[in-house]
C-alpha cells in the first residue's frame, strides 16, 4: 500500500457475491463523531450498497458504531452518507446501473492522507455455480500450497 493509507475495513463478502467490473475511489461526507469512530476501526460494510438520490450517490446500510466517548449528539449508526465523486464518474455509474443486473457496492473503507475514503465497485451478481467454482478454485490452490510447503 502507498504511504498515508490506513485501511479501516474491507467487504470480503462483496468479492464473493459479485463480479467487480470497475472500482472507484470516493470521498465521504461524515459527521465529527463518525470520523472518531472510524479512527477506532468501528465500521461494517457487509450490508452496504449505493444508490442515486436527486442525481447524487449515497452510501446506504453501512454501520459506523456510535463514538464511545460521544454524548447525546452522537450520529445515527446506519444513516445514508453522501459520496463525493466527479460528475463524469457519477454519469458513468448512473448509466451502468440502469442496465440489468448491475449494482454499486462498497469494497473498502480507509483513510488516505487523513481523509476518509471508500472504494466502491460497479458489480454484477454472481450465479450460484460461479460462487461454487470460485470456492473450488480457492480450495485447489490451498491444497497445492500445502503440498509445496511440505516438500
Amino acid at each position: 500500500m502507498a504511504e498515508g493509507i490506513k485501511i479501516i475495513t474491507t467487504n470480503r463478502k462483496a468479492r464473493h457475491d459479485y463480479h467487480i467490473e470497475q472500482s472507484f475511489e470516493a470521498g465521504l461526507v461524515l459527521q465529527g463523531t463518525e470520523v472518531k469512530s472510524l479512527r477506532d476501526g468501528k465500521a461494517n460494510l457487509q450490508e452496504g450498497f449505493c444508490g442515486f438520490q436527486d442525481g447524487e450517490l449515497y452510501l446506504h446500510g453501512v454501520h459506523i458504531s456510535p463514538y464511545r466517548h460521544g454524548n447525546v449528539n452522537n450520529h445515527d449508526p446506519v444513516r445514508s452518507r453522501k459520496l463525493l465523486l466527479h460528475r463524469r464518474e457519477l454519469g458513468k455509474l448512473d448509466k451502468a446501473i440502469g442496465q440489468k443486473g448491475y449494482t454499486i457496492v462498497p469494497l473498502k473503507l480507509y483513510f488516505k492522507n487523513g481523509l476518509a475514503k471508500v472504494e466502491i465497485g460497479l458489480a454484477k451478481g454472481k450465479k450460484l455455480y460461479d460462487k461454487r467454482a470460485d470456492i473450488a478454485e480457492k480450495d485447489t490452490q490451498r491444497r497445492l500450497d500445502r503440498i509445496l510447503r511440505q516438500h
